[in-house]
């Protein structure tokens, strides 16, 4: 943690230790203000591609991850629970953290609709809160 502060600390101080010489150049009138905007762009614009890629991009032990998790859910189980598939759908966006709102948005029902169905997760699943029934969903490989 140490060094990646002390790189981090080091590239911003020549970062700003050459925007200084910069701005001298221009105030110096030796640039024009054209080329002066054009060059901070260019270094914004390539310091942000960078970040982006940096910190944004999955690695390749988080798709690995993603790939071995089951995306089909176990069909004995839901034969032996009698969930339906809109049902399942309901149960994987309930995994995620949506709320029942967000979920008939995404679904294109009404809130009600979305209600009924995660009640009849719950006495299917026999539990009575919502982490309840994704625990015991994931016990029965029904969701990832």
């Amino acid at each position: 943690m140490k060094q990646t502060v002390v790189w981090f600390g080091g590239g911003i101080a020549l970062l700003l230790i050459g925007l200084k010489v910069w701005e001298y150049s221009y105030r110096s009138m030796a640039v024009d203000l054209e080329v002066y905007i054009g060059v901070i762009a260019l270094l914004f614009l390539v310091g942000g591609l960078w970040i982006g890629k940096r910190w944004f991009t999955p690695t390749v032990e988080a798709t690995l991850e993603k790939a071995a998790l089951p995306s089909i859910p176990n069909p004995e189980a839901l034969k032996q629970t009698g969930i339906s598939k809109r049902e399942q759908e309901v149960l994987e966006y309930l995994a995620q953290g949506y709320s029942n709102q967000e979920i008939a948005d995404r679904l294109f029902v009404s809130l009600n609709t979305i209600k009924t169905h995660v009640n009849n997760l719950y006495s299917k699943l026999d539990v009575k809160r919502r982490t309840q029934a994704v625990a015991r969903a994931k016990e029965l490989m029904l969701i990832p």
